[in-house]
């Protein structure tokens, strides 16, 4: 891995982006990555117009990507669509970033339970066209920021040194222990997240999971080192959402 490159994570920015500018032009970063729920409400190369002059951008998507038409089309449909990481390792200058967007839906997979309902896009896609129609849209949508089994799998094959997630791991009280297992079998020494509007300190979990985690809060900005280079707009201001320690005994998940 390349220590001397310098990545920056960017929280959450559901349709703001003021700050963005200023932080790139002032860490002058070799590259940016948004965690997702985006929410571009134009399209996201045209938002990071200047930005793009200055870095490379790249994203995963979160749950709130897919809302409406228009939001995904300007995300997911931008001249940054090939900057997409989810489901995926890129090696960014000379840093290998895996990247799972979007959230857990029980509709398509619940990890807490012992199955999962549909294992790919494309059986979902079938699903949903035979249940609402080729005229209807269903929730095939909403479900495009959805993490599907073979989106895991794939990723379980490959090696990375960092792991970007929408979703927390289980340092997190609302997190994912597959999520662990992932970063692990990647190889991750770091993993950083959205999703959870807050800068979490999960330091005490780091030994047991075996890799080091980050949140990065609500228009928030992190380093590749974990160090805050713009605190969230709301952090600390919620509840705190640390996992408690398990038991001493329990070893890193495998």
């Amino acid at each position: 891995m390349n220590a001397k490159a310098r990545i920056f994570f960017f929280g959450d920015t559901h349709g703001g982006f003021e700050h963005c500018r200023e932080i790139v032009m002032a860490g002058k970063p070799d590259a940016v990555i948004f965690l997702g729920d985006i929410q571009a409400s134009q399209p996201l190369h045209e938002i990071l117009g200047d930005i793009r002059q200055m870095t490379d951008v790249w994203w995963i998507p979160g749950n709130h990507d897919t809302d409406s038409a228009a939001i995904y089309h300007n995300l997911f449909n931008s001249e940054l669509a090939g900057r997409n990481l989810h489901g995926r390792v890129v090696d960014i200058h000379g840093v290998r970033i895996a990247g799972l967007g979007g959230v857990f839906r029980g509709t398509i997979w619940n990890p807490a339970r012992p199955y999962w309902r549909f294992y790919c896009p494309q059986d979902y896609e079938a699903h949903s066209l035979l249940k609402a129609g080729k005229n209807g849209q269903g929730d095939r949508l909403r479900h495009r920021s959805s993490i599907f089994p073979s989106d895991y799998d794939a990723l379980m094959q490959e090696q990375a040194d960092i792991l970007v997630l929408h979703e927390a791991p289980s340092c997190n009280r609302y997190g994912f222990t597959v999520l662990d297992r992932l970063a692990l079998r990647l190889g991750a020494t770091r993993v950083f997240h959205g999703h959870h509007h807050d800068c979490y300190d999960y330091s005490a979990h780091f030994e047991r999971m075996g890799f080091a985690a980050h949140a990065v809060g609500l228009r928030g900005v992190l380093d590749s080192n974990g160090v805050v280079i713009r605190a969230g707009d709301l952090d600390g201001s919620g509840e705190d959402r640390v996992a408690a320690l398990p038991d001493a005994h329990t070893q890193p998940a495998r």
